[in-house]
């Protein structure tokens, strides 16, 4: 079983190592993640990344050779005491995992995963979360909004190159949880089995003698294909792949140009030969603002998104944080400006109303009061005592995301641009967990 123990930062060490010297590592903590703010751009939150964290928590120990690497790092010499290493050598994680499953649309403030563990397991996993959490949310979270853009149209994930090689397995697997149909990435069909597509690059075809026997070479190998059509000539691309391959054209590909005005003329193009069964494939720095565009203004059948959903372009980074939110039975709460938050252990009660999300109230848990008693609480067990418990995969994940997102209220699904954090979903503190934060607050005004 692989181990990620050192895939944090040494800050998560260094606490970890005082605890353990003060004997506080054993001192029950639960702690939440969560985004305070949706990014500009964003007005909902699709949750992604929990199985990987998962499986992280499952894997979780320190290895003799990971040992032997903390004894080098200078700021660790003096805490490497025997105990210490025996500590770390026996080190799993015990603790209980609560999140919204993968495919759950989620808003700000709201915790996403909520850990009740040993405060030493608690503060050691956070780097991993965060990581993990925050990249595959902001990319099923852009991924999502390119599948509402779409209107129905498939989306063909095309990213792989533009990111870290790891990464790009990540945003395939998110891509495709948002609704994209498949990913031109191979390995994440092997991890996965997220679906692979592809076709021929400009390489290919530049390397034959001839357009027309680049695709006739193609076609004997591959029968009802994709041609890509734009090498040098697209409209007489196109002609060429009809002529050469007849009805072995399954789809043509536009990869240049005003794709507007030419999947137009390509699509006049096609009724002209009696070829509607033709697809036209639409793809080149695409986004969920340019498909906008394109379906207004052009004719296509499916778009191949890259670069801007795996690099998540106009929202590049997800602000998730963990807080430890109880220490020993004590709510607690960080009350710096702007950056207040909830004391206590919560839960996250959806409200709905016509089919559709209305709003939701962050509450605590088992909360007793009238406001969430038609509400459907959203964090479900993922883990106890150090061992998964949640009977979900990507399948069901993929299923629950459609689902969510035909739940959206039509504010929620407008693809525009903004430079301001904006709000158009709330999220109500309960009655009892506002009162809650105004006695902490009032206990530390007495303190001081």
């Amino acid at each position: 079983m692989t181990t990620h123990a050192l895939h944090t930062d040494l800050y998560q060490l260094t606490m970890l190592a005082s605890y353990f010297h003060q004997r506080q590592h054993e001192e029950p903590a639960v702690c939440e993640m969560f985004v305070r703010r949706l990014p500009k751009n964003r007005r909902f939150l699709v949750v992604a990344g929990l199985q990987r964290a998962l499986d992280y928590l499952r894997g979780l120990r320190f290895t003799d050779a990971q040992i032997e690497a903390l004894r080098e790092v200078p700021h660790l010499k003096k805490a490497m005491t025997p105990d210490f290493v025996e500590y770390l050598r026996a080190f799993r994680f015990t603790g209980d995992v609560w999140a919204m499953p993968e495919g759950t649309v989620a808003f700000e403030n709201e915790p996403l995963v909520r850990v009740a563990a040993p405060l030493g397991e608690a503060q050691l996993i956070e780097t991993y979360l965060l990581s993990t959490i925050n990249h595959a949310t902001m990319i099923a979270s852009k991924a999502a909004r390119v599948v509402l853009a779409l209107g129905g149209r498939p989306a063909l994930e095309f990213g792989t190159r533009r990111t870290h090689p790891e990464a790009a397995v990540d945003v395939a697997r998110a891509a495709y949880l948002a609704g994209f149909e498949a990913s031109s990435n191979v390995e994440a069909f092997d991890r996965f089995e997220v679906p692979a597509r592809g076709t021929m690059a400009h390489m290919y075809i530049m390397a034959s003698a001839s357009e027309r026997e680049a695709f006739r070479h193609y076609g004997s190998l591959f029968p009802h294909s994709t041609y890509l059509v734009d090498t040098y000539d697209t409209v007489e691309g196109v002609k060429v792949a009809l002529d050469a391959m007849g009805t072995g054209v399954s789809a043509v590909r536009l990869d240049s140009g005003d794709l507007a005005a030419l999947s137009c003329e390509v699509r006049a193009l096609l009724k002209a030969r009696g070829r509607d069964e033709v697809k036209i494939v639409v793809s080149s720095d695409l986004d969920e603002y340019e498909i906008v565009k394109l379906t207004k203004s052009g004719d296509f059948d499916v778009a191949g998104v890259g670069t801007r959903v795996a690099t998540s372009d106009d929202a590049p980074a997800l602000g998730g944080v963990y807080k430890l939110v109880q220490i020993g039975g004590r709510p607690v709460a960080k009350l710096s400006a702007d950056k207040v938050t909830y004391p206590g252990a919560h839960q996250v009660y959806r409200h709905e109303g016509d089919g559709r999300i209305s709003f939701d109230t962050l509450g605590l848990v088992d909360e007793a009061s009238y406001e969430v008693l038609e509400a459907t609480p959203l964090l479900v067990p993922a883990m106890r005592a150090g061992k998964p418990v949640l009977d979900d995969d990507l399948a069901k994940a993929r299923v629950r995301c459609k689902s969510q997102l035909a739940k959206l209220p039509e504010v929620l699904r407008v693809i525009e641009r903004s430079d301001e954090h904006e709000h158009f979903f709330e999220v109500r503190p309960s009655e009892q967990l506002t009162r809650l934060l105004e006695s902490i607050k009032a206990a530390r005004r007495e303190a001081a």
